[in-house]
Order: structure tokens, then C-alpha cells, then sequence
């Protein structure tokens, strides 16, 4: 990996209505990704703020990507490349593979690759489903990315970074909230 794929990247920050069509977008998207590596990818699934319903997003589609062995993305640049994304590495996040495309020369969607198992699946998953459940905190979240995002207005990475505490301290909520809904009544 060279240092440019870890240098923060710096683009315009642009936080839009919610779109209904980001759902088919997505949907079409993952089944697009899922063709052209049917053999590694295990699953796919919409994440960040287009993945919920009812906030203001960067109009980029996430994905998290489930795939059997990581080290076989690193082999296939190739399709990666034919299907429009670019290659970034692990981008700060270890066993990480983040990948980026740009629609008409403006960011649209960004694939994190992970192997099936992996720790980061599951934390974005159950991040997107406590916003989703928890409108309220949706909204709490939609108001800090929009402060933000005046803040930062040409500052991408800045904008990103600005969040984490607000995300580290959510992640741990929604962690309870999902171990409290997955666990029988018999467990601690």
C-alpha cells in the first residue's frame, strides 16, 4: 500500500435529503458487485446515513462487503477497476479493503471489504439498525453532520474525523441495544 491511500482525502462536504431511490440504487449496486465476484463475496449489505431513512447524507452509497478470504480482493484490482472503483487498501482499519467510485467525477460509492467474521461487519450493521430503531438519535446525529458540515465545507476528512467521538460513544449504545435484544432472558 503507498502513502497516498492513506492520506485523508479532502472533497467538497454535501449533506442532502434523504433520497427513497438510494435503497434501489444500493440494491442495484450490491447485486452488480455480487455478479462480478460471485465465487468471494459471501455478503453485501447498505450501510452509512443513505442506509436510514429520514436523515441527511453525502449522496455516497456504503457498503460493507463479506468476503471468504480478503486476500483474494487484492488479486482482482482488475474488475474492481472495470466496474468503476478504485483501490485505497486498508485506509486506517487493519484486514480492512476500502475501495471508491466516482460517478460523472463526484464521489458515489464506497465498498469496505472485509473477511467474513470480521469485528467491523458486524459493528456497521448494528450501528445502521440502531439509527433505523431509534429515530430520535437519528435526527441528534443528522444535526451534528450538518454542523459540521459548515464547518468543514471543503474538508472531507475533517468532517469524517469530527464524528468519531459522537460514533465510538454510539457504537457502544447500539452494542448494548442489540446485546439486549439478542440475548434470552436466562443470560446476564
Amino acid at each position: 500500500m503507498n502513502n497516498q491511500s492513506n492520506q485523508i482525502e479532502q472533497r467538497k462536504v454535501e449533506l442532502v435529503p434523504h433520497q427513497p431511490e438510494w435503497f434501489d440504487l444500493a440494491n442495484q449496486e450490491a447485486a452488480l458487485i455480487r455478479s462480478a465476484f460471485p465465487k468471494i463475496i459471501s455478503a453485501i449489505y447498505h450501510i452509512g446515513s443513505t442506509a436510514i431513512p429520514g436523515i441527511k447524507a453525502k449522496p455516497i452509497l456504503d457498503f460493507v462487503v463479506a468476503v471468504q478470504d480478503i486476500r483474494q480482493l487484492d488479486e482482482e484490482e482488475q474488475t474492481f477497476q472495470k466496474l468503476g472503483y478504485t483501490a485505497k487498501g486498508e485506509r486506517g482499519i487493519p484486514g480492512r479493503r476500502f475501495y471508491s467510485k466516482d460517478t460523472d467525477g463526484i464521489r458515489s460509492h464506497h465498498l469496505h471489504a472485509f473477511q467474513e467474521g470480521h469485528s467491523e461487519i458486524k459493528r456497521h450493521l448494528i450501528f445502521r439498525d440502531y439509527l433505523r430503531a431509534h429515530p430520535e438519535v437519528a435526527l441528534k446525529y443528522e444535526q451534528l453532520k450538518e454542523r459540521l458540515a459548515k464547518r468543514f465545507p471543503q474538508q472531507s476528512g475533517s468532517y469524517t474525523e469530527a464524528k468519531t467521538e459522537f460514533i465510538i460513544s454510539l457504537d457502544e449504545t447500539a452494542r448494548r441495544w442489540y446485546k439486549q435484544r439478542h440475548s434470552s432472558p436466562d443470560q446476564d
